[in-house]
């Protein structure tokens, strides 16, 4: 890749990765949300990778790093789910919204905001799915690059 090329693609990658910080902490507010920003986040690194290639990009990211993040996405993710089940009565139940008399002062202390975007444990939700969509896309694209650089060396052997 061309050094004009290399010189945007590190500042455009961290405009990404702080727009889908962004996305994803405004998202029980505002059109998007965890999905949404875990992709735009994901974007970021992804194009780091393109333009640098797997093994020179500035942003390296072990094998180790993306299953401890995937691990605390998902397990976050079921221990949200069994608040609500236990204070709300179901599964991913919006704990802290409008049960006060049931929920202890503790966890609505936790869960509560006092204004009107108050949205509960949804916050907490749209951090957890950015953090398990932003590891999942980024895995993707780093086997397949893992791959295709395998596949270079072998017909390069032969």
């Amino acid at each position: 890749m061309s050094p004009i090329l290399k010189i945007f693609v590190l500042p455009a990658s961290f405009i990404f990765i702080c727009a889908g910080i962004l996305t994803i902490l405004g998202g029980h507010i505002t059109p998007g949300g965890g999905f949404q920003g875990g992709a735009m986040i994901s974007a970021g690194i992804i194009l780091c990778l393109l333009v640098f290639g797997l093994e020179d990009s500035p942003i390296e990211l072990s094998e180790d790093f993306i299953s401890a993040i995937e691990s605390i996405g998902a397990l976050g993710y079921v221990i949200l789910g069994l608040i609500g089940l236990y204070f709300g009565g179901s599964f991913l139940y919006n704990v802290g919204t409008d049960f006060y008399s049931i929920v202890p002062n503790y966890i609505v202390n936790i869960f509560h905001y006092p204004d009107v975007t108050n949205a509960g444990i949804v916050p907490y939700f749209n951090i957890l799915v950015g953090l398990k969509v932003f590891v999942g896309l980024t895995a993707i694209v780093i086997a397949f690059m893992a791959f295709r650089s395998l596949s270079d060396e072998k017909e390069e052997e032969k």
